[in-house]
């Protein structure tokens, strides 16, 4: 389900030319660890069994894509190289990098296989909310929502095969943070997040409509992992849940809704603004009233440390941090809450912004996605700087960004339940 994959491969046929997969593993990411590249490893393990019986070589090449694949390709003779898209700083520089180091008669092309209206087809500009981009998303679904056409048993092979890959060395290799554990109820790859996808519809999607805000409740389709690595494409999660839109209207709509307008709002988001992760990214309005209370008292001041052991006065708060520790995925209603306390309890909307991203990017196994950044479910800049967000009564430290307090928790839901279950 891979629309890159499908590209290169149908221009392989053309040209009657074996197909080559390279992924370019780089030793460290961001605030990577072994959480996320254990999770990204495992999938990639069984994409090259898959490969295998595919007929077409999986190459893990060890380094960054700048110092690994030149050479590779000039090695392999490759005709044409086809490429995904990110709409982040990091690999889009990867992107830019290779660019300039190809053998000028090899053509390079990017495909953007994880967004269903690609990024820059949906809008050629920053849309400034949802309201604005979802016309535009879904006066275009018609054209790409369609089905996958098959991959197929590649026809032309190689002339030599693939190195094996010695996955525990190369999970050996990593320079990551190992204190940060894999997460025992999310099992990568393929077949799992497809497990995942088939158990939302059938045991979840009907309370999703109702109850998404609850974080007491199982209504969420909990596929954020899989989704966030392309093990389980965004395309094939709506394509399955429309299917049963007769049933559950309600819920269908809120999915799709969520899983695309918001989501690829958030691609356009980092595509187009490239202080996506700063407060210089908030729009005016948002900059002018966050500086205006950034000298006011703040009730609680926490270090950095404090926040990430969750020993912070607030019982709700600590709960939410923990199940982001433990589980690698803090429930989206509570998401907000946390980004926005972070803001509440810090020195200023910067160093508020530094934490919440530094906690969502190392514990979160969905960390360092446009959707953390400024996802509507507790992206830091929508809770932070109100991004996509509209400007609210005036109230102190927060100035016109929307407040929630823990008041307003325990209209939503039964909050002692959630602390209980993740007491420190």
């Amino acid at each position: 389900d891979n629309w890159a994959f499908l590209y290169a491969q149908r221009l392989a046929l053309k040209q009657e030319l074996p197909l080559r997969i390279c992924f370019c593993l780089v030793p460290k990411f961001l605030d990577a660890t072994i959480r996320h590249y254990g999770f990204m490893l495992r999938g990639l393990k069984e994409v090259a069994e898959e490969c295998t019986e595919l007929n077409i070589p999986f190459h893990l090449l060890l380094g960054y894509a700048k110092d690994v694949l030149p050479q590779f390709v000039v090695e392999h003779s490759v005709g044409g190289l086809v490429t995904d898209f990110c709409p982040l700083r990091l690999p889009r520089q990867w992107v830019e990098d290779i660019r300039e180091r190809l053998p000028e008669d090899v053509p390079f092309v990017q495909v953007d296989a994880h967004n269903i209206v690609p990024c820059w087809v949906a809008s050629p500009k920053q849309e400034y909310s949802a309201r604005t981009i979802r016309g535009k998303i879904h006066a275009q679904l018609p054209e790409f929502l369609t089905e996958f056409p098959p991959v197929i048993r590649h026809p032309y092979p190689p002339s030599c095969p693939a190195e094996p890959i010695a996955w525990e060395a190369c999970y050996s290799s990593l320079q990551v943070d190992r204190s940060v554990k894999e997460v025992r109820w999310a099992t990568p790859g393929t077949a799992a997040g497809m497990a995942v996808l088939q158990s939302f519809i059938v045991e979840r999607l009907k309370s999703f409509g109702s109850h998404r805000n609850d974080p007491n409740k199982a209504a969420l389709s909990n596929l954020s992992p899989w989704l966030h690595f392309g093990q389980v494409s965004t395309q094939r999660a709506i394509l399955e849940v429309q299917k049963h839109r007769g049933k559950h209207k309600e819920s269908v709509d809120a999915f799709v809704e969520e899983a695309v307008v918001r989501r690829e709002l958030a691609e356009n988001f980092c595509y187009y603004n490239e202080n996506y992760d700063s407060v210089q990214g908030a729009y005016d309005w948002a900059q002018t009233t966050l500086k205006l209370h950034a000298k006011d008292k703040r009730p609680y001041l926490y270090k950095l440390q404090e926040l990430e052991q969750g020993t912070t006065h607030d019982p709700l708060w600590n709960a939410a941090q923990l199940q982001m520790v433990w589980e690698g995925k803090m429930h989206g209603f509570l998401r907000m809450y946390w980004a926005k306390k972070i803001l509440e309890w810090t020195r200023s909307p910067e160093e508020a912004l530094g934490f919440a991203i530094y906690l969502n990017d190392r514990y979160e196994l969905d960390g360092m996605d446009p959707n953390g950044y400024v996802g509507k479910d507790g992206g830091c800049l929508w809770s932070i700087c109100g991004i996509h967000d509209q400007g609210w009564a005036e109230r102190a430290i927060f100035g016109k960004i929307r407040y929630m307090n823990y008041a307003g928790c325990k209209r939503k839901f039964d909050v002692g339940q959630f602390e209980r279950r993740y007491a420190p």
